[in-house]
């Protein structure tokens, strides 16, 4: 099956690739890397205004959506210019706070992006709790709101600030949707990793045109051909796969979607880092923001080996049925 954006998605996507291109997003990356949030509060603002949270929270609560499609489409162009902060985070709470009172009260300020929300699991790291103004946990007991956090753990990718979430806090509902959350947690993270895979490879593709080997650029020789067709093959693979998913929002289909972004970026980041030399080792040059999101991303809110035990059970359950 073909998927193709129409005239009016195609718009909003390049609306907020012109928006972020001209943000600098890698210097409000390393920012954010070290601590500092000024930049990044004020680009999370003009996402904000952009609509982007607003198409994970319903009309009734001041949102465009609940709007899957829109929001993988919104959510590749974050992951292609690196963007910071808890943004599936954020989309994860507008599906937590279901509950009419709740939403209510909370989601408003997500759709606007005056709250910045987190969300973990009790008892294990929330992204850039030391950043958010809404930080959600949850147990057996239902569904909290963290009261803070502790201190700041370094991650594989700098711009992830992990903080464990201070236990107590206000019950805020004792049956809150957490697998629907994850669901689209998951919708939102194969989307951001397939923008980073495909800056990777627009990135690569651009180096090896320019650095040259026995006097031609690198990206003549066939071998570098091969591996640039087999990761474009694989993002392209998997590009239908998420707006499948985006239609369908089954955890099956979802699922199979994050586990086939990731591993193709995460495969794109491998061929970036192989072609690019010495070069990509280094914290300095920017493909590195990119590089360390593609491994980070691939863990998170599900690693492989978990989303394909979700897909196996999705098939398994069809078959029974």
């Amino acid at each position: 099956m073909r998927f193709l954006l129409d005239t009016e998605q195609r718009a909003f996507a390049d609306s907020l690739d012109a928006m972020l291109t001209a943000a600098d997003t890698p210097s409000v990356v390393r920012s954010w890397s070290r601590g500092g949030h000024a930049s990044g509060r004020a680009l999370w603002r003009r996402i904000a205004e952009a609509g982007v949270f607003a198409l994970a929270v319903p009309e009734a609560y001041e949102g465009l959506g609940p709007r899957p499609v829109e929001l993988a489409v919104a959510f590749v162009e974050l992951g292609r210019h690196a963007v910071p902060g808890p943004l599936v985070e954020t989309v994860m709470a507008a599906a937590l706070l279901t509950e009419p009172g709740l939403a209510k009260r909370l989601l408003p300020a997500l759709a606007s992006g005056e709250a910045m929300a987190t969300a973990a699991p009790a008892g294990s790291y929330a992204l850039d709790g030391d950043a958010a103004t809404t930080r959600l946990s949850w147990d057996a007991d239902g569904l909290r709101l963290a009261p803070g956090h502790g201190p700041v753990r370094t991650s594989l990718d700098p711009a992830r600030r992990l903080t464990p979430l201070l236990p107590g806090g206000e019950l805020l509902t004792p049956d809150p949707p957490v697998t629907q959350a994850l669901t689209w947690a998951r919708l939102a993270t194969a989307a951001q990793a397939l923008g980073v895979g495909l800056a990777l490879l627009d990135r690569t593709v651009a180096h090896v045109r320019q650095r040259t080997q026995f006097g031609v650029p690198i990206g003549s020789f066939q071998a570098v051909k091969h591996q640039l067709a087999d990761a474009k093959i694989a993002l392209e693979f998997a590009r239908p796969l998420l707006f499948g998913a985006a239609l369908t929002m089954t955890e099956a289909d979802v699922a199979a979607a994050k586990v086939t972004a990731c591993e193709a970026a995460y495969a794109t980041a491998r061929t970036a880092l192989q072609l690019h030399g010495a070069i990509g080792y280094t914290a300095e040059y920017d493909l590195s923001l990119w590089l360390t999101k593609a491994r980070a991303l691939r863990a998170s809110w599900g690693d492989p080996g978990e989303c394909r035990a979700t897909v196996l059970e999705g098939f398994s359950g069809g078959r029974r049925s």
